[in-house]
């Protein structure tokens, strides 16, 4: 019985080591199951993270542009509302000291664009002002022709009652918007 009783504690070590064993087998497949888990949420959370900052950023950049996006906006006409054109050219004629008139106003073949005709009158100095006006304004135009003649010289008095001769050109346009969208 002797022998018997030195072999209960050597199988119940044994049986401990079994358990304890077994136990840690099986914490050692949770924590590496909560270790995937959880790298799988950081990335997850990286993810959510780095879009909300890319979303941040865009509204960001939307509101820097609103003020540009409203200045490209005004370069171009719809089919609806050219008054304000019509009113930039009638304030260039004013600018440059000219008599200006609207002649005629067409949209071209296949809707290309919205052609204008023009006459402008007054010296020479103001219908080329008017010119270039028209040329550095805001809208995209294609002069498509122009006719330039001198009118009859009218007798304008001076001052000292002398009759001075002040030339009178004209000038008529053929104008392309390009910037018309129909």
């Amino acid at each position: 019985m002797k022998n018997y009783l030195k072999k209960i504690p050597l199988l119940l070590a044994l049986l401990v080591f079994v358990f304890l064993f077994i136990a840690f087998i099986f914490l050692y497949g949770k924590i590496n199951s909560n270790n995937q888990e959880a790298e799988q949420d950081a990335t997850s959370w990286q993810t959510e993270a780095s879009r909300r900052e890319e979303i941040v950023s865009l509204r960001f950049l939307l509101q820097k542009i609103a003020d540009n996006k409203t200045e490209l906006e005004s370069h171009f006409i719809k089919s609806a509302n050219i008054v304000p054109f019509f009113d930039t050219i009638g304030k260039l004629a004013t600018e440059a000291k000219v008599e200006n008139e609207i002649s005629s106003v067409d949209t071209g073949e296949n809707n290309s664009g919205l052609i204008v005709g023009l006459k402008a009158s007054g010296s020479f100095e103001s219908v080329y002002k008017f010119l270039t006006l028209l040329e550095n304004s805001p809208y995209e135009l294609d002069f498509l022709s122009m006719d330039l003649h001198k009118l009859t010289t009218p007798d304008v008095p001076d001052k000292n009652k002398n009759v001075v001769k002040i030339a009178k050109w004209e000038a008529v346009f053929r104008i392309q918007l390009l910037s018309f969208i129909p």
